[in-house]
């Protein structure tokens, strides 16, 4: 069987006759293609194309392929994807995209879904400080795609709008790129994703320009990724804005296949040292090659306390960033408690890393060394400061986004998200940084209640009904419980729903009937095993849906946010 066939496609700005022209001429010049996955701004920029734009949305116009985007932004979004939203055919989980109209598909928030056996990632929209229902991508959208990276195989297709910091290679750069900030259109969440994911191919839009790095070195990973940045549809410079692939499945590729890597190889520009640094680490490591150093995340001279299997200087990042590591003994790196403790007191990663932080002035951590043996006594707490310094959802962070806070009470506080899913849609949110609404005390127990029935009660005066679920990840994040309101007349239909999304991924949820709200809770917590991801949903008329996720399963964070039973 040939491997599918991918057009890719840069920031079309509503303009679809010529992006279609194109994809006609090389359909067959060059094809059939399977698909067209467009990246960058999709909709128009000004109202003059939109009607040339809405000729293919209302079918007057033919879409040649199946045609996808997360560039859901622009004049007429709103109005378009709201129409997606409620169709009804939209309904359950829709991880491969929301049908626009015949061929035309619309990838909203992030996932990961499988196209002509290829596994696609995609994170929609950008980033953005202002709740908005369209264009911005959420916190639990990034949070899904972080757990997404810890589950097995290999995602082949990554999408995003944003070109990640620093992808470029200078030293090798094209000329198209001079004069092209780097921090202009870039977003470090797309870096720190991209690094942790680890997708083979990286592809993004918004910067104006085309530009094919050189394939690089993953850390921790066998197998290269390669970015590709395209130009935007009829660009007056003419520039390369759709790019035809052909990539052989990750799932159907032998291990020699996988790991082959280029001459041309470079390492991960998301661990790479300046190259002062770097020199003279070499120097002090003659025996060390090109393969083997690609690998390593940053290292020192002075001797370390040692926990995990590793060698050397050598150092697991993902132990010093959360203060543990998937492979245990079996990791080659060390596991390096005085690194994690620097981390902990507030050291920037990036000072650590790299020994320099390219946010300056705007970085709110900590650009020396910690070493202020005083500060043993206090780990515990400097450990706590630091997480809430890291967490969107933390009062004391300075992240949190204080405008979206509607109520604060002495346990939990309620918070408009950044990405709505309808008008009123509500976070639950604890005070303190704990992992889940479910096992805290009799207090917070009685205070989320009260909370939870003002919001029933203000989505009634509204001919309204409150939907709330929550996602319990084992790995421990700040707990959120969200509430979202729906029509009065589609309140009996959500259970089905919630079953249907279930069935397509292959489970059943297990449901509770409770006259009492608190009923229903307790048996959640009954039900609740800490060593595991749990997810429930709490429904208009008592009952309870909850499902444990297994150790293997796969189960998407954004389960509660894609099933489609709101409008």
């Amino acid at each position: 069987m040939s491997p599918p066939r991918i057009l890719l496609c840069g920031d079309v700005l509503g303009r679809l006759n010529q992006l279609f022209k194109r994809v006609q001429s090389v359909n067959k010049s060059a094809g059939p293609f399977d698909a067209v996955l467009c990246v960058g701004q999709f909709f128009p920029d000004s109202s003059e194309l939109l009607d040339e734009f809405m000729n293919y949305v209302e079918g007057r116009s033919e879409i040649p392929i199946p045609t996808y985007f997360i560039g859901d932004y622009g004049v007429g979004a709103a109005k378009v994807l709201l129409a997606a939203s409620k169709n009804s055919a939209n309904q359950g989980f829709k991880m491969d995209g929301f049908k626009v109209t015949d061929n035309l598909f619309w990838l909203k928030g992030s996932g990961n879904f499988t196209l002509h056996g290829l596994s696609v990632a995609y994170l929609s929209g950008r980033q953005s400080s202002e709740g908005q229902q369209f264009g911005t991508y959420s916190q639990d959208d990034v949070d899904a795609l972080r757990a997404l990276a810890e589950e097995p195989g290999i995602v082949d297709l990554f999408l995003t709008n944003e070109w990640p910091s620093g992808v470029t290679n200078k030293a090798a750069a094209s000329d198209m790129l001079v004069g092209i900030s780097d921090s202009s259109n870039t977003d470090s969440t797309v870096s720190e994703l991209v690094a942790e994911i680890k997708p083979r191919y990286h592809i993004a839009g918004s910067k104006g320009v085309f530009y094919a790095r050189e394939p690089y070195s993953n850390v921790d990973a066998v197998h290269v990724t390669r970015f590709l940045g395209l130009a935007p549809v009829g660009n007056k410079e003419k520039q390369k804005f759709i790019h035809a692939l052909s990539p052989t499945p990750a799932a159907t590729m032998s291990a020699a296949d996988i790991s082959m890597k280029t001459p041309n190889t470079t390492l991960s520009p998301y661990t790479f040292l300046d190259q002062g640094s770097h020199s003279k680490e070499a120097a002090k490591r003659p025996s060390d090659s090109v393969s083997d150093s690609q690998y390593w995340r940053y290292d020192v001279s002075q001797k370390r306390q040692k926990h995990g299997g590793g060698d050397g200087d050598k150092m697991c990042f993902k132990f010093i960033y959360s203060g543990s590591c998937p492979r245990g003994e079996k990791c080659n790196f060390r596991h390096d408690t005085d690194a994690r403790e620097q981390c902990l007191r507030g050291v920037c990663l990036d000072f650590i890393i790299k020994g320099k932080c390219e946010k300056g002035p705007e970085c709110s951590y900590k650009h020396s060394l910690q070493n202020d043996d005083s500060q043993r006594t206090h780990r515990s707490e400097n450990a706590s400061a630091n997480r809430s310094k890291e967490c969107w959802f933390c009062l004391s962070s300075p992240s949190v986004e204080s405008h979206l806070i509607v109520s604060v009470g002495e346990y939990y506080y309620c918070a408009l998200p950044k990405g709505p899913l309808v008008e009123d849609h509500v976070l639950v949110i604890p005070v303190e940084h704990v992992p889940n609404t479910i096992s805290t005390s009799p207090e917070c127990e009685k205070e989320l209640g009260r909370f939870q029935n003002s919001l029933m009660m203000y989505y009634k005066n509204q001919g309204k009904e409150a939907v709330f679920f929550e996602w319990l990840s084992k790995r421990g994040t700040h707990a959120n419980l969200q509430a979202v309101p729906i029509p009065t007349s589609k309140a009996a239909a959500v259970q089905d729903i919630f079953n249907l999304a279930a069935e397509k991924l292959g489970f059943k949820f297990l449901a509770t009937k409770s006259s009492k709200s608190s009923d229903g809770r307790r048996s959640l917590r009954a039900q609740f095993d800490r060593n595991c991801s749990f997810f429930y949903v709490e429904l208009p008329e008592g009952t309870v849906l909850s499902h444990l996720i297994e150790e293997n399963e796969r189960f998407p964070a954004q389960f509660g946010r894609e099933v489609r039973y709101a409008n």
